[in-house]
């Protein structure tokens, strides 16, 4: 059996966020109570969705999953976060740090795919409505759903994997408040140009492809939307296209910023300001979306506490 001590030689310690930043424990609460709003928000989207049958539509169940997904990626982070800060123990075994890698990279990858494929459910929707019950079945529901979190899944097991074989220099300290590929790889002690190309790579296949596609998805569909006679059908598209949007930009813009813009290793500061924003407020903010501005949640809504009203 290992000595406590050579255990933890192979632990990694977070250095945290913003060390310089004088409230910062007032910070961490907010971040908190985001984390439980966000967790709140998406719990009950996820609820409303099961129970309402007016809700049982393909839309609605890959909203659900991407609910679930914004559940995984804030949990797989925030807890731990918060924790270490209050505890003051920033180290993390390397098992641990590379669960959270594999958890939070599969999460990531999945949401671009899954919400990709939203978007071709909203263009057969609204381009070829009459045939939208045969195109988009439930069988084409899960199969798109278990091609989010497969595809998710194996790019975030072959990244983790390779970012865990290099030699890691002591004292092993990572510059940010969870294991994340990019920083990791920042206390690498080996040549890693040829893995960082690979990870650019895989950022033009996860983002920078998908929301091609999604963009011009979109130019069909407003086009089509123009062409509707009726001002309430076209009212209730454009709602609907417009909250699928609003998450296009709250997931897809964060990625970008960190892994495809020029010069991001050199801004850890940034970095990490765009992931507290990519795992606490989209996740608060993608229920929100959906919800304030769609009748049908709304009224799912109003149901079940009008429910829980009666039941007291």
């Amino acid at each position: 059996m290992r000595s406590r001590n050579e255990t933890e030689s192979t632990d990694f310690i977070l250095l945290g966020f913003f060390p310089e930043f004088k409230h910062i424990t007032v910070m961490v609460s907010i971040i908190l109570l985001i984390y439980m709003a966000a967790f709140t928000g998406n719990t009950l989207l996820i609820l409303l969705i099961w129970l309402y049958s007016h809700l049982h539509t393909p839309m609605y169940f890959l909203l659900s999953q991407l609910s679930l997904m914004d559940l995984t990626l804030t949990s797989s982070i925030v807890p731990k976060m918060v924790a270490n800060f209050f505890s003051g123990w920033r180290n993390i075994s390397f098992l641990a740090c590379g669960t959270q890698i594999f958890f939070s990279l599969t999460v990531a990858i999945a949401e671009c795919i899954l919400i990709t494929l939203m978007c071709f459910d909203r263009y057969v929707a609204i381009c070829d409505p009459l045939r939208y019950p045969v195109i988009i079945n439930p069988r084409v529901c899960l199969l798109m759903i278990a091609m989010s979190w497969a595809g998710g899944a194996l790019t975030s097991l072959g990244h983790t994997l390779f970012t865990l074989h290099f030699n890691i220099c002591n004292p092993r300290e990572i510059p940010h408040f969870f294991c994340e590929v990019m920083a990791v790889l920042r206390i690498v002690c080996e040549d890693i140009s040829a893995y960082e190309k690979a990870v650019v790579i895989t950022s033009i296949l996860v983002l920078l492809l998908p929301l091609s596609l999604i963009l011009s998805s979109y130019v069909l569909i407003f086009l089509a939307v123009l062409r509707m006679n009726s001002p309430e059908g076209r009212n209730k598209a454009l709602a609907t296209c417009s909250s699928h949007l609003c998450v296009v930009g709250l997931y897809f813009g964060p990625g970008m910023c960190i892994y495809m813009r020029p010069g991001s290793a050199k801004t850890p500061k940034l970095n990490q300001g765009l992931f507290l924003f990519g795992t606490v407020l989209t996740p608060l903010l993608n229920p929100l979306a959906y919800s304030l501005r769609n009748k049908d949640v709304l009224s799912a809504l109003k149901k079940l506490m009008g429910r829980y009203q009666s039941s007291k």
